[in-house]
């Protein structure tokens, strides 16, 4: 049995039950996330804890990358009466607008102990590169 000593929590609890009939926690959330460049790709890395990888959905639409993760409930035998329930069930989501410096068409996905981890290559375009001076003699006269 779990003691608890925040008075709200336990109306919290009461509230969600009464006006959430599916007994899931559903209304959109967003997901933690880091975002570094790493060489020459970018990488993004977030926080899925407890979804399973085949409820995971990644989509790019021009520039737009929508993540979207469905952490579902664990089945129960009938038998079980939940004590305490606050992590979080149903769909989290989270949307980035990508710059035209990354190559979207090459995108990596992997998916390792909760934790999502997309890498996005810099674009061939956005690369530095060094531009040749010519050597030209070609002067033009003024005449005034």
């Amino acid at each position: 049995m779990l003691m608890r000593t925040d008075p709200f929590r336990e109306l919290d609890r009461l509230t969600q039950q009464l006006l959430n009939t599916t007994g899931t926690w559903s209304r959109p959330s967003t997901m933690p996330m880091d975002a570094y460049r790493e060489g020459e790709e970018y990488v993004i890395a977030l926080d899925l804890p407890g979804v399973a990888k085949d409820a995971i959905d990644i989509d790019v639409e021009r520039n737009m990358l929508t993540v979207k993760a469905e952490r579902r409930p664990v089945p129960r035998a009938d038998d079980v009466q939940m004590e305490l329930s606050e992590r979080p069930l149903g769909v989290f989501s989270r949307q980035l607008v990508l710059a035209d410096t990354l190559d979207t068409e090459h995108i990596e996905a992997d998916y390792d102990a909760g934790v999502l981890t997309l890498r996005i290559p810099i674009a061939e375009r956005a690369k530095p590169r060094k531009v040749s001076i010519g050597g030209g003699s070609a002067h033009r006269e003024i005449s005034g």
